[in-house]
């Protein structure tokens, strides 16, 4: 059985924009880092089930990169957003609005590769760039 980890961010901006904001490929360069070192070059993204998610990562400096893939098994406008990663793991984020502001939970299944702190950190990272975009375009 696999590790869940959980991630969670309140995003002050309405829901629309953060959807907006989490599904546009124009939008997922800008934030989709772990670190200031890392970039989001390319991305695309077929938001229905049976889609594809694609982004490319890579280290600024040209030293590492890979692709990220993923496939949508559910979508439900403006609420959920469920897909299996290529490597067969499971993540599931909700949204909720709160007073103009909008409430991003995210359940991922660990790789075993990493230790589950270090993914829930940079997993974390990856949604505080996010919300720091989001909130300040």
């Amino acid at each position: 059985m696999s590790t869940k980890i959980n991630i969670e961010a309140m995003v002050n901006a309405p829901l629309a924009k953060v959807w907006d904001y989490w599904n546009k490929p124009e939008h997922i360069t800008q934030w989709n880092a772990a670190h200031e070192s890392w970039q989001c070059p390319s991305a695309k993204n077929d938001l229905r089930i049976g889609g594809k998610l694609e982004s490319r990562m890579e280290a600024k400096d040209g030293s590492f990169g890979f692709d990220f893939e993923a496939t949508y098994d559910e979508v439900a406008d403006k609420k959920r957003i469920a897909y299996t990663i290529a490597d067969g793991r499971k993540v599931v984020t909700d949204f909720s609005e709160a007073g103009g502001k909008t409430v991003i939970k995210t359940e991922f299944e660990a790789e075993s590769e990493n230790p589950p702190e270090m993914q829930r950190s940079g997993w974390q990272a990856i949604l505080d760039n996010f919300k720091k975009y989001t909130e300040t375009t």
